[in-house]
């Protein structure tokens, strides 16, 4: 008797039998139970700047399906364009102790120490798009220095004394201390250093006011006939620039940024922009939720980690316009 052809035919038919059970019944996901587990009955609090306006509307729409989905709870708190209502609403949620408090900043200062007493209380804190000097558990939002010196090169390209163009651009600003104003300043002025091509004429805060860009954009043009081109910081805002520039019938470049809302397609195809650097809201939203639940699965302290997501852009003009440019939010609530 062959015992080895034996146990090998018997170590075949159990084969063929377990795999036959797996072909009817699957296979079961071990760790899917346990991962819900982890976050059904959390609680995370969302501080936006305020639910006014695209950007916080489209990560909350992301954030409510994801928090229906996995179990845990989304609760919002509107600081409604006020950093005093902001703090307050943070500090309130600190005494609350929400597993994670998901905060965009007004400012780069203006939220710092509140942020540290909510990691020092133990929990954790994710900032989005706008960020804070004080570095948390995580940042996901926009590479505003990138920006920048995307910006910074496409300008030089269509704007350069070399191109047989004035090289004469301005700038038109958010407020002077929010992180998308700062950063991506610096990523222009690194970019364009020591560079005789390219002259800023002009470099100004607009606040994140469609009016207040308008009469910046208007002034500059006429004290500088020649002008080549703007870069300006939020489409939103930069609707009243590109109104500037239309009123005056003269051809200059406008290249903004947002967060990629149809209205930046719109603007691009009637010519309001040139082109917009869109920072993805969608694909913001997708990776806050993969955040929130990569830290809600931690069993690490607040403060153990401080890692960024930088968000992917997307070039939008008139050449790339497409069905997927940009998004709807009544499309991203569905």
């Amino acid at each position: 008797m062959d015992i080895r052809r034996i146990l090998t035919g018997s170590l075949i038919s159990l084969l063929l039998a377990v795999s036959g059970v797996h072909a009817q019944e699957g296979l079961k996901d071990e760790i899917r139970q346990p991962t819900l587990d982890m976050l059904k009955g959390k609680k995370v609090v969302f501080v936006p700047m305020s639910m006014s306006f695209d950007l916080p509307e489209g990560w909350a729409a992301v954030m409510r399906k994801d928090a229906e989905r996995r179990g845990y709870e989304l609760d919002i708190r509107d600081s409604n364009w006020s950093t005093d209502t902001g703090t307050r609403a943070i500090t309130q949620a600190i005494t609350e102790k929400p597993d994670i408090i998901v905060v965009q900043n007004f400012d780069v200062t203006s939220y710092a120490r509140t942020l540290k007493r909510a990691q020092d209380a133990g929990i954790k804190v994710v900032q989005v798009n706008m960020r804070s000097s004080y570095p948390t558990d995580a940042f996901v939002g926009a590479d505003w220095y990138g920006i920048g010196e995307y910006a910074a090169k496409r300008l030089l390209d269509v704007c350069g004394k070399s191109k047989g163009k004035s090289g004469k651009i301005a700038i038109v600003q958010g407020p002077a201390t929010a992180a998308a104003s700062v950063y991506q300043l610096n990523g222009i002025t690194e970019t364009l250093k020591d560079n005789d091509d390219i002259e800023i004429v002009s470099s100004q805060t607009a606040d994140w006011d469609q009016s207040k860009a308008r009469g910046i954009a208007q002034t500059v043009i006429q004290q500088n006939p020649d002008l080549c081109g703007i870069i300006g910081f939020w489409d939103v805002m930069d609707a009243g620039t590109g109104a500037a520039i239309q009123e005056s019938g003269k051809d200059i470049y406008l290249i903004t940024s947002g967060g990629g809302n149809k209205t930046a397609c719109q603007g691009v195809e009637n010519g309001t922009f040139d082109e917009v650097i869109s920072y993805d809201v969608p694909g913001q939203g997708r990776d806050l939720i993969s955040t929130i639940s990569i830290l809600l699965q931690s069993g690490e302290p607040a403060g153990s980690s401080n890692f960024v997501l930088y968000t992917p852009n997307k070039i939008i003009t008139k050449d790339t316009l497409g069905p997927e440019s940009c998004w709807d939010l009544d499309v991203l609530k569905s």
